[in-house]
């Protein structure tokens, strides 16, 4: 199965917690004003690159904590990465997915796409909602708004609520 990707960074650590490989989508319907990577906004751009040839690219770094999967629009190519976020997890490696759609809306998307759900259940993290420049906030960790939310997939499917993750003893 193959991605369309705009690049791919094998080790970051400003993109989650932890060591990470951060794959950035190609294609992306938001087109954010202020946005940090226009040029993953037209979805026939980028290069091709097998499902395959990440996962060995994970395989061969013992050292990553998990795989971020950033854009672009990562939920345009939902079956692609969900199938990628299987894997990563059998590896044993978290996956966090960044979205310019809102939790409440790829709830709505979910119901009636199967690729979509899929990614949103391989997710253990969602970063959601779009950039807003008007409130960005560089403090904060990980997001670039402070609309965005870092959202605990696994609980808050549980409990049916937004729960905002925590990771170490302070919330995100």
């Amino acid at each position: 199965m193959q991605l369309r990707v705009a690049g791919i960074i094998k080790e970051s650590v400003v993109d989650g917690p932890g060591l990470r490989l951060v794959v950035f989508t190609q294609g992306c319907p938001h087109r954010c004003p202020g946005c940090h990577n226009p040029h993953t906004w037209d979805p026939a751009g980028g290069t091709p690159v097998e499902v395959e040839e990440v996962l060995d690219m994970v395989q061969k770094n013992p050292l990553l904590k998990g795989v971020t999967f950033s854009g672009g629009e990562p939920f345009v190519q939902a079956g692609a990465l969900a199938c990628l976020a299987r894997e990563v997890r059998v590896l044993g490696r978290d996956v966090i997915t960044y979205t310019g759609y809102t939790w409440e809306e790829l709830l709505e998307l979910a119901k009636w796409d199967g690729a979509v759900r899929d990614l949103l259940e391989l997710s253990d993290y969602i970063v959601d909602g779009p950039y807003i420049k008007e409130k960005r906030d560089p403090s904060l960790p990980f997001r670039g708004s402070s609309n965005q939310r870092i959202i605990d997939v696994h609980a808050s499917l549980a409990s049916g609520r937004v729960v905002i993750a925590s990771w170490g003893s302070c919330p995100v």
